[in-house]
């Protein structure tokens, strides 16, 4: 056993697992580190055949999968949107699963009683998505979203977005581009990486702002106090560079993608390397 409640140790990763209830015995000083042991396990396996899978994809495999397999075609809209739909119902399955975790398996931890418990989620949708547009129960504020200040509207957020993006996911899968869709939106690879790096801008920047200012999902015993120079800091600071980094990149997709509409093409870097460097040759 040991004692993981104490932000002074620098922790970033382990606190995640403790909000969430996980080897907590007794209030927040008493750790089992066996389940910390054991996820950690899972995710360096994953990692490992992850890992394996790209270097053969990008050294052994076929440049091009077959369409008639796991191939397909970047423009073919149908199965774009059906991929899509996958990923929303995926993660409508993830958000779920914490929910699940937070009503029935064990509960989750609450800074306000210091102690880990079932949570029974709000889900008023004026409450809830009052959120989104910076109403919260204490009034107007421009933190949005990141101005929760209790468990049960966290949680009835999370079974709102579980319900959204199943059903989302489900009507993509089984529909096909509309009209102002086909028109509007670039159907290439480089532009759907440009779309991924823009919600991924977003989803660094929002929780740059959770971290600096909510201390109900980010609590002050793992994560030190608002306004204090330490770990919280440096989470928030990293999550915005991240941001920003997915930001400046698709701004640059996007512009190349939109380039390419207009027969404009600039390659990748290794066709500016094959372009531009000379090969040495032995004397």
């Amino acid at each position: 056993m040991q004692t993981l409640g104490n932000y002074e140790q620098k922790l970033i990763l382990l606190p995640h697992l403790a909000t969430l209830g996980i080897g907590i015995e007794a209030g927040v000083q008493t750790i089992d580190t066996y389940p910390y042991y054991v996820i950690g396990m899972l995710h360096l396996i994953s990692s490992a055949v992850l890992g394996a899978g790209g270097i053969y994809h990008a050294v052994l495999g076929p440049k091009q999968l077959d369409e008639k397999g796991f191939g397909y075609d970047w423009e073919d809209g149908n199965k774009m949107t059906t991929i899509l739909g996958i990923h929303l119902v995926l993660l409508g399955v993830g958000a779920s699963l914490l929910v699940i975790k937070a009503t029935v398996l064990g509960g989750i931890y609450d800074p306000l009683i210091e102690q880990v418990r079932l949570i029974q989620p709000n889900l008023d949708p004026v409450r809830i998505f009052g959120y989104l547009f910076g109403f919260s129960p204490n009034g107007w504020t421009i933190t949005g979203m990141a101005s929760v200040d209790n468990l049960e509207d966290v949680v009835g957020g999370h079974v709102w977005v579980s319900l959204l993006c199943t059903v989302g996911g489900l009507f993509h899968i089984i529909s096909k581009p509309t009209g102002w869709a086909k028109q509007i939106l670039i159907w290439s690879g480089e532009a759907y990486l440009s779309y991924s790096l823009g919600a991924l801008a977003i989803a660094g920047f929002s929780v740059a702002v959770f971290i600096s200012t909510n201390e109900t999902v980010y609590p002050s015993v793992f994560y030190s106090p608002i306004g204090s120079d330490s770990v919280r800091t440096a989470l928030a600071t990293v999550h915005a560079g991240l941001g920003f980094l997915a930001l400046l990149g698709h701004l640059w997709h996007a512009y190349r993608a939109r380039a390419a509409t207009r027969k404009v093409f600039y390659g990748t870097f290794f066709d500016f390397m094959a372009k531009n460097v000379t090969p040495i040759t032995p004397a």
